[in-house]
């Protein structure tokens, strides 16, 4: 038993929900005035969400434990430059002077929940094809790159400057650093860029089972 959960907490550490990135590209183009059902509802339009059960119970909670799992994910990944208010009827981004006063809460039973997968009510084998299936909507969305030719591993991982030996968990770490750097919404971001680094990314995935 010991074992089986070990084996499960590495499958929920390495798990990445595509909808990070395309949420967070919703909140930096409008801050405010979300709540999690209008958040589903502009991805949705965005086709970046399917219907994830026949069940339309089920599939209601499926798409609210992602963009959930989401936020809470962006919470962590942006503090403490910016803080996402997660909150189900007020969702918000709000600048670094609004970051004082508030730190992530590890021990808040909605970020435990939402963070870990088995929530999900699905199979490890049911997730993984979930996740994957998001991530090609997510890399249609963003667009391939005609610049990018033949990537291997060896090349993604030069991309990403890191040694042949990487680790799942510095692969996956480095790649939101730097998805979050060139992101086409911030200032300094670069479309193209991004774009490549998705690329990237997506052979990584791929080659590592992440």
């Amino acid at each position: 038993m010991e074992e089986q959960n070990a084996v499960r907490a590495q499958f929920q550490s390495y798990m990445e929900n595509p909808l990070v990135w395309p949420t967070l590209e919703v909140l930096r183009k409008q801050p405010r005035g979300w709540k999690v059902h209008t958040l589903a509802a502009h991805l949705r339009d965005m086709e970046l969400i399917p219907v994830l059960d026949e069940a339309a119970d089920k599939d209601l909670f499926k798409r609210n434990f992602l963009i959930m799992n989401a936020l809470y994910q962006l919470q962590e990944t942006l503090f403490p430059d910016n803080w996402v208010q997660v909150e189900a009827m007020d969702i918000a981004l709000l600048p670094v002077h609004y970051v004082p006063g508030h730190s992530i809460d590890n021990e808040d039973p909605l970020r435990d929940y939402y963070t870990h997968w088995e929530n999900y009510e699905a199979e490890e084998g049911e997730v993984k094809r979930l996740l994957n299936e998001f991530w090609t909507r997510y890399h249609d969305f963003v667009g391939g790159s005609s610049n990018v030719v033949s990537i291997d591993r060896h090349r993604a991982l030069r991309l990403f400057n890191l040694p042949q030996d990487a680790s799942k968990t510095e692969i996956r770490r480095t790649w939101r650093k730097l998805a979050l750097k060139w992101h086409p919404d911030r200032d300094n971001g670069d479309s193209e860029r991004f774009r490549v680094l998705c690329e990237a990314w997506n052979v990584l995935r791929q080659c590592e089972h992440i």
